[in-house]
């Protein structure tokens, strides 16, 4: 008889988040590190496309939440042209755990203290299922593009000239 142990609390709110969103993905703890795209790839045996790498940016110093494929790099200039802003720069790591409860490599679509404005690089599009970050460096769960642009309410647009 195998005793599951519980999610980390960040995961857990994800997870509620999930459940009240109808979302059928299911948060899951891995035994290695997430904390990157390839990382997550390899431990998932999925493409490295097909993570939705979660990175906070400063757009004119406003946070934005970059839901990007891990296939490709965000391209900023392309970003602050896409977002109507002068500049975009990523956030520094004590910024980003204070504006979404969570820390670099674990940062989830969902579950931060107050809601993030949010992008959906249309690149995910692509594949039938993507993972996210469930709120910790070794947590994620499946879902859709339609269910990460919903549950985010984030904006679809394309993120980098690939």
């Amino acid at each position: 008889m195998t005793i599951e142990k519980p999610l980390p609390q960040r995961s857990q709110v994800v997870q509620q988040r999930l459940d009240k969103a109808g979302i059928p993905g299911r948060v899951r703890e891995l035994p290695d590190s997430t904390r990157t795209a390839a990382d997550a790839a390899s431990a998932l045996d999925c493409e490295v496309g097909a993570i939705a790498s979660s990175l906070l940016f400063l757009a004119d110093g406003q946070p934005v939440l970059v839901m990007t494929s891990g296939r490709h790099r965000v391209d900023t200039d392309h970003l602050a042209r896409q977002l109507g802003a002068t500049s975009v720069t990523m956030a520094p790591a004590k910024l980003v755990r204070e504006i979404t409860g969570q820390a670099i490599g674990g940062v989830s679509p969902v579950g931060h203290p107050a809601p993030v404005r949010t992008v959906v690089d249309e690149a995910l599009e692509d594949y039938e299922v993507i993972w996210a970050a469930g709120g910790t460096p070794h947590t994620v769960f499946p879902l859709t593009f339609a269910d990460l642009v919903a549950i985010t309410g984030g904006t679809p647009i394309r993120v980098a000239e690939d």
